[in-house]
């Protein structure tokens, strides 16, 4: 079959507008590209409307699979078709796609519908009987995350599907293609401050109780915190203060409610669930409450020989040595990586969620050169990908999400 183009294939992605938590036509245009390469696809809804701190659905989800001989390994890709909101002040329509000069114009042109047009475009160079191939595609990773890979891995748990190694196509490039990839990523965790007290005219403060005063010592005892100091493969983690609000409109009342958020990216040496105990304790400590939701838990994927695949690739095709870094913020990755040993690769991140996002067209044809060589080699040259040493901190208990 004759390989298309891979901008048009971005394009066709990026011309549906679908934000974030994303359904429908966006996921009719993959099932178009995937079913004549032979592989069969399976689509599914998954996610009700929830709380204001935890909504994000429903959702699509997409498992795409061409099985080679029955004792062939099994490559997986991963990826999201939904978008952010692509804001106001765009020189093009952020769902038309437009090529101007080198560089093709769209919401989700990098983050991240070209790394998965670069895919499919790469599934051409391949012959079918290469091994066992899939797809493992959502619509719900710039939101709360909550109905989206976590679904499709219990999709695949209950068909006994599981792949031997994953690459995920995150835009991962800084400066230029090629160099830096992820092999791993720092944990997430946002918190919830409530501080009650009693109402009261500020001319008469033994007559109230002021919540100000408390949450004030409670965000001093936290800011006074250090976590740690990084490690090998993980810069330190960090606490940052993103929300103080005691909803006041008067100057002459003591309010009866201060709250604040604040979110913590941390490496291996916690988890999600010892830093809410550690915050709690002073939250507590001041009569606050804390209420904490975690999105993701770090883990790494040990450098080896999966990283050695994608860094061989990557050279060869841009003469460029990737960095192998942990650095950014979640991916999906994160719950992947409790199944399968899983790397990053994707574009080049500097215009993703911002206005006018765009990618080099020649980057697109550069990373189908790749990843097709990823996918060649993973399925056909001797390697036990099986024995790859993943390392994960402790995984999130039932009900905590992103």
């Amino acid at each position: 079959m004759t390989r298309p183009n891979v901008v048009d294939l971005a394009s066709r992605l990026i011309s549906h507008a679908s934000i974030t938590p994303a359904t429908g036509s966006v996921f009719d245009e993959m099932e178009a590209m995937l079913r004549p390469l032979g592989f069969t696809v399976t689509r599914f809804l998954a996610g009700d409307e929830l709380s204001d701190r935890e909504q994000g659905g429903p959702v699509e989800n997409l498992f795409a699979i061409r099985k080679g001989a029955a004792a062939s390994r099994h490559l997986a890709f991963a990826g999201h078709l939904d978008v952010v909101p692509p804001g106001e002040g765009w020189q093009t329509d952020p769902f038309v796609p437009e090529v101007q000069g080198d560089l093709l114009y769209g919401r989700g042109a990098v983050d991240m519908k070209g790394s998965i047009a670069a895919f499919v475009s790469a599934l051409h160079d391949l012959p079918e009987d290469l091994g066992t191939i899939s797809l493992i595609i959502t619509g719900d990773e710039e939101g709360p995350a909550r109905f989206g890979t976590v679904a499709l891995m219990d999709y695949m748990a209950q068909h006994a599907i599981a792949p031997d190694i994953c690459v995920v196509g995150e835009p991962t490039s800084v400066n230029r293609l090629g160099d830096m990839m992820k092999i791993g990523r720092r944990g997430s965790v946002n918190m919830w401050i409530t501080v009650n007290g009693t109402q009261g005219h500020v001319a008469y403060p033994h007559n109230a109780d002021n919540p100000i005063t408390k949450l004030g010592k409670i965000l001093s005892a936290i800011d006074g915190l250090k976590l740690d100091e990084g490690t090998d493969w993980f810069q330190p983690s960090n606490i940052e203060f993103t929300e103080i609000n005691a909803q006041n409109p008067a100057h002459n009342v003591i309010p009866a409610k201060a709250e604040a958020r604040l979110s913590i990216r941390f490496n291996d040496q916690h988890s999600g669930a010892s830093l809410s105990d550690m915050i709690r304790d002073i939250v507590e400590h001041h009569g606050g409450e804390l209420h904490p939701i975690i999105s993701g838990e770090p883990f790494l994927t040990p450098p080896g020989e999966l990283s050695e695949l994608l860094v061989k690739a990557i050279s060869d095709v841009t003469g460029v040595e990737p960095e192998l870094s942990t650095t950014g913020g979640t991916s999906d990755a994160r719950f992947l990586s409790k199944i399968v040993p899983v790397v990053e690769f994707g574009l080049c991140n500097a215009t993703m969620h911002k206005l006018d996002e765009a990618v080099a067209t020649d980057d697109l044809e550069q990373l189908a050169k790749i990843y097709a060589l990823v996918v060649q080699r993973a399925l056909c040259e001797p390697a036990d990908t099986r024995s790859l040493n993943i390392q994960t901190a402790q995984s999130p208990s039932k009900g905590e999400t992103s």
